[in-house]
């Protein structure tokens, strides 16, 4: 029994240092990757990546920016490019055939005005005219007579006032036969008519129709308005403060009815007095054309204040992050287990003013505008790649 026991622990011994060696032997090797810390300014992306941030290379750019003033206004025309049409002496309405909107050339047809005065205004204008011819030979001949001693001084005064009582009936008329639309030069015995065209002194669009058939109209009745909306200008209100910012000569850009659409336009005077309410005008000439610019309008107008040339780069290349200010360069191209990856440097700025979709910058010292190449677009995704580990974070 003590002998069985003996070689069974014999057995079982060599079986386990068997089973150790054989262990150690087939053992494997662990190797240990140390993994790349990349410093806190870098960001690294896959060539797909790069694609997918959309990101594009550019340079610091020279630009001419200044303050910006944003202010309100309406969109105005000059007097002589708006008219209000009456018919000086009144009458019928026999024809019109325009609606407010539509488009009227100068010395177009609005309306077709009756009225028996004008037939009285024509017979009598006739019958001047007629009289003043014979009053005028009556008057040559009697001149002449008067220098032959044939005729007296009073037979000559007498003729000489019928003569000027004509010609200035004949004159009055002829202003008559004008303010009602007729050219006296083409009226004749045989082309009297009860009725006269009431025609647009101007060029532009109907903004008021306030006539129809049959309706009589006085004097003083607004028949149309008309505005020419070819030559606009702004009428703005800026605040008694702003007064030593704006000039004549200066540029500006407005926006209508939220719309995103950039007009221009040029300020031509400012106000010489301060209102009540501590206001004062700017006026600005329209020089873009649009034909949704009405006058009325309200706008919302940005004035230049200065202009200067300064390091600046499109808006959407400055990034902003905990109150800070940056932007990235290219670094480097580089090679990882056979990946090919670009990195990207942030680098801090300071802002300045901004327009026309570019950002003033000031880079730090010994910065290189002429080498640096400057992502322009795709920063913003570069900085969530860094910053808040999205999924293009490697």
């Amino acid at each position: 029994m003590t002998k069985f026991s003996y070689k069974t622990l014999l057995i079982f011994s060599g079986l386990i240092i068997c089973l150790v060696s054989c262990s150690k032997g087939n053992k494997p090797t662990v190797e240990t990757k140390v993994a790349e810390v990349l410093p806190e300014d870098i960001v690294e992306l896959r060539a797909d990546q790069i694609k997918l941030a959309n990101v594009e290379l550019g340079a610091v750019e020279i630009h001419s920016l200044g303050n910006i003033l944003k202010v309100n206004g309406i969109i105005s025309v000059a007097p002589q490019n708006l008219a209000t049409v009456c018919m000086p002496l009144g009458g019928f309405i026999k024809n019109t055939t325009l609606l407010p909107g539509n488009a009227v050339s100068k010395g177009q047809t609005l309306a077709v005005i009756e009225n028996q005065d004008f037939v009285d205004i024509q017979q009598s204008y006739l019958e001047a005219k007629n009289r003043f011819v014979f009053a005028d030979a009556e008057y040559k001949r009697h001149t002449d007579l008067f220098k032959d001693d044939v005729y007296s001084e009073q037979n000559l005064q007498q003729v000489t006032v019928e003569y000027k009582n004509l010609k200035a009936m004949v004159k009055s008329l002829e202003q008559k036969l004008l303010l009602i639309g007729i050219n006296p030069d083409q009226l004749r015995e045989d082309n009297i008519s009860s009725t006269v065209n009431l025609v647009s002194p101007i060029k532009g669009f109907l903004k008021a129709v306030n006539v129809n058939i049959g309706k009589y109209v006085s004097p003083t009745d607004v028949l149309f308005e008309i505005v020419n909306s070819d030559k606009l200008f702004l009428e703005l209100t800026l605040f008694e403060k702003d007064a030593d910012k704006v000039a004549a000569g200066q540029k500006m850009r407005f926006y209508i009815n939220n719309e995103t659409e950039e007009h221009e336009a040029v300020i031509t005077q400012t106000g010489k007095s301060v209102s009540d309410d501590k206001t004062f005008r700017v006026y600005a000439a329209v020089i873009s054309s649009c034909k949704n610019l009405l006058p009325g309008m309200y706008v919302n107008a940005y004035i230049e204040e200065s202009v200067n040339k300064l390091t600046a780069l499109p808006s959407e290349a400055v990034v902003s992050f905990d109150d800070k200010n940056y932007i990235f360069i290219y670094e480097k191209e580089k090679e990882e287990a056979g990946m090919p990856f670009t990195e990207y440097k942030m680098i801090e700025v300071k802002k300045g003013v901004s327009g026309s979709g570019f950002t003033e910058i000031k880079l730090p010292e010994g910065f290189n505008i002429n080498t640096s190449k400057i992502v322009i677009k795709g920063a913003y995704n570069l900085l969530s790649a860094k910053k808040n580990a999205g999924e293009m974070a490697c």
